[in-house]
């Protein structure tokens, strides 16, 4: 039987402070323990040359098979550039109702579209992916309230218009309670 617990798995190198500000953030938002976790993986099974990105669909079959097996759920966090094969890149992704999600920073940064560093943005962004993608595996689909963290995200805009929390019908769905 899965702990009650979630656990964020960093792959490759997170600074502490981020990691636990981040677990923080989840454990408010899904009223749940949240365990930190080094994982490793040859992220080179997971490149596609062609596209100089790395397989999302194939990391999250990894992280769901191989990592959440004594988690309520996982997720694996990312800095590299991830795709599914019908969109250019992905933020994150999770299984709907699944034991796992993934999330990567690789898009998050200010840099990426030529603005100045922004730690705290960075940051910002990141946690809101995060909780999206485990909203995802607690069963929460696309929220159309505008500001609500389980609205779709094409853009990086379109993270930063949202909060960091579910609005009051999806912490309804999940039961949630204010």
């Amino acid at each position: 039987m899965n702990q009650q617990y979630i656990t964020l798995i960093s792959f490759g190198y997170f600074r502490k402070d981020i990691l636990v500000k981040i677990a923080e953030d989840v454990t408010k938002e899904f009223q749940c323990h949240v365990n930190i976790r080094e994982g490793h993986l040859d992220l080179s099974e997971f490149y596609d040359p062609s596209r100089r990105q790395y397989n999302g669909n194939s990391l999250l079959k990894v992280i769901s098979t191989q990592f959440s097996i004594d988690s309520l759920k996982t997720i694996g966090l990312f800095s590299v550039d991830l795709f599914i094969p019908i969109l250019t890149f992905i933020f994150g992704q999770a299984m709907l109702k699944g034991p796992a999600g993934i999330a990567s920073l690789y898009r998050l940064s200010n840099e990426r579209y030529g603005m100045p560093a922004d730690e705290v943005l960075l940051m910002e962004r990141f946690k809101k992916e995060v909780i999206h993608e485990l909203g995802h595996t607690f069963g929460l689909v696309h929220c159309p309230g505008p500001t609500c963290v389980m609205r779709s995200s094409t853009y990086v805009e379109d993270i930063d218009q949202k909060n960091s929390s579910l609005c009051i019908k999806c912490r309804a769905a999940m039961g949630l309670v204010e």
